[in-house]
């Protein structure tokens, strides 16, 4: 009896431990925004940066995709797509409301679609 006590607080703790996901201070991640132009540029870089835990933000137009360095104790990547989008820019998984697009400069205006 007592040998599988010992195993079950054995796999349990073990399993304990797997659940508990360490957190990156300096997490890089990738994550698609649609903009055209400079002005969408520091717009994008900007709100990026605005969120708490944002060390580095730099939007690429001809690829679309914004290279962040985050820390993922004080931010996630949710917070960050959500504040660009507030900004006006669709994100991969969050797009802006159609107010917040109707604010950006004609030429800051992506294709939708």
């Amino acid at each position: 009896m007592k040998k599988l006590i010992v195993i079950l607080v054995v796999v349990l703790a073990g399993f304990a431990a797997q659940a508990q996901e360490k957190k990156n201070k300096n997490a890089k991640h990738e994550i698609a925004v649609k903009g055209n132009c400079e002005m969408c540029e520091k717009r994008i870089e900007k709100a990026a940066l605005g969120v708490k835990g944002v060390k580095y933000a730099d939007w690429h137009a001809d690829h679309q995709d914004l290279h962040l360095i985050i820390d993922e104790n004080k931010c996630s990547l949710d917070d960050v797509r959500k504040a660009i989008a507030k900004s006006g820019h669709d994100t991969d998984t969050v797009k802006a409301d159609d107010k917040d697009y109707e604010k950006l400069h004609d030429c800051c205006q992506y294709d939708r679609g």
